[in-house]
């Protein structure tokens, strides 16, 4: 069975990572004959912990997991180590008898619990007796509510997430109302403000990274820029031997490590430790996103029949954030750069094929699976290839952030 797993970062008032909320799908129809929802979620949930590994999906954080009520009442979470897991209860699960019951053993075990998409009635008090977190939807839920639910509802020592916080003004909205952890993509926003200008050295840095990924950038002009640099040189012996790679014998030298890598992989690398020299006031998962999504994007041209090429699609990805990035419009980046068009266009408009290999990317990340599900006809792209292509640029992302 394939298991389509995306995730969505929670992060703390700091805006460093907290953990993710696992987003899950089985199969391409979402549907499994002759097996009930709850048998369907438990093996997606297995498969994902113990094949794909946690450490692989969430690092060192912890996992968000959704749980209906039947998982609950047979203790499902408890097959999950509970120091990497977060025991989402859903919103249409009732405060009966048994489920008090089982939270109350999963909670003496040292898990966290966690009430989804909460919205507060007097018979759900057991359960907020029973909670560590309580997450608010700040789309669903009005502001008058959310203000009166956090005041009524801080005697019980709970902490409060934001869910669905996508600008900057909601997290510091949801901040300043005593909320502690902020859950959607505010952070991959940009915060204009107008007549702020590019710094010439950071428009320097942006050209190199696109000039690096153009098809004919010569290799000789990468290995001056790696040995004039130490950073990048410790960068690049840092990376080379990362666990991503497994080799058995450390390399050491320069040279040795760019013969390793080639030209191509040479591109990625300069281009990626530029970016992050870019980001170093945003949060690092922002240069990790943007990361990911380059990976992902690159890996998945050898799956499509669009003819799209690898090269270009990386290019695509690691400028999906660049106005998030610079705190610019990404029009107005865009006349600055030396891009293709075609890769203007998709980043600008979403329009042409790259436009729909974004959407494909940023559908499978937020665990939108009927846009994705479209997302890959118009790609033309071999879904069932999907999951992997994500889960190798989470590894390659996460060997990056070592280094």
């Amino acid at each position: 069975m394939d298991v389509y797993m995306a995730r969505q970062p929670i992060f703390n008032k700091k805006k460093n990572i907290y953990g993710y909320e696992l987003l899950f799908r089985g199969g391409t129809a979402n549907a499994f004959p002759d097996i009930d929802g709850d048998t369907a979620t438990s093996k997606v949930l297995a498969n994902s912990f113990f094949n794909m590994g946690i450490e692989q999906i969430v690092g060192k954080k912890v996992a968000f997991v959704n749980f209906t009520r039947d998982l609950l009442l047979k203790r499902v979470p408890s097959m999950f180590p509970r120091e990497k897991l977060v025991v989402e209860v859903l919103e249409n699960v009732e405060a009966e008898q048994e489920i008090i019951e089982a939270c109350k053993d999963l909670s003496a075990e040292g898990y966290i619990i966690a009430l989804d998409d909460f919205f507060y009635e007097a018979d759900l008090k057991p359960l907020v007796q029973l909670a560590d977190i309580i997450k608010m939807d700040f789309r669903a839920t009005s502001m008058e509510d959310i203000e009166s639910h956090v005041e009524n509802l801080s005697e019980y020592g709970v902490k409060f997430l934001a869910e669905k916080v996508e600008t900057h003004e909601e997290f510091q909205k949801a901040s300043e109302m005593g909320f502690e952890f902020f859950q959607g993509y505010f952070f991959s926003k940009p915060q204009i403000v107008r007549g702020k200008e590019i710094p010439p050295s950071k428009i320097n840095l942006i050209q190199l990274v696109a000039e690096a990924n153009k098809e004919d950038f010569r290799f000789d002009e990468l290995e001056k820029l790696v040995a004039r640099d130490v950073s990048i040189s410790y960068k690049l012996l840092s990376y080379i031997n990362s666990a991503f790679f497994r080799r058995v014998h450390e390399i050491s030298s320069i040279k040795q490590a760019i013969v390793m890598l080639g030209e191509t992989g040479m591109k990625r690398f300069i281009s990626l430790i530029v970016m992050a020299k870019l980001a170093e006031d945003k949060p690092d998962e922002l240069i990790r996103n943007s990361i990911i999504r380059a990976k992902m994007c690159e890996l998945l041209a050898q799956y499509s029949k669009s003819g799209v090429s690898d090269s270009e699609l990386f290019t695509l990805g690691l400028f999906s954030r660049i106005d998030a990035i610079m705190d610019q419009e990404m029009e107005a980046l865009m006349e600055k750069l030396p891009l293709s068009d075609q890769i203007k266009n998709a980043l600008v408009a979403g329009k042409g094929v790259l436009g729909d290999f974004l959407r494909l990317v940023d559908s499978y990340e937020k665990g939108d699976w009927e846009s994705f599900s479209k997302a890959v006809k118009d790609t033309a792209v071999d879904e069932g290839k999907v999951p992997v292509c994500y889960m190798e640029a989470l590894g390659w992302a996460d060997s990056l952030a070592q280094i």
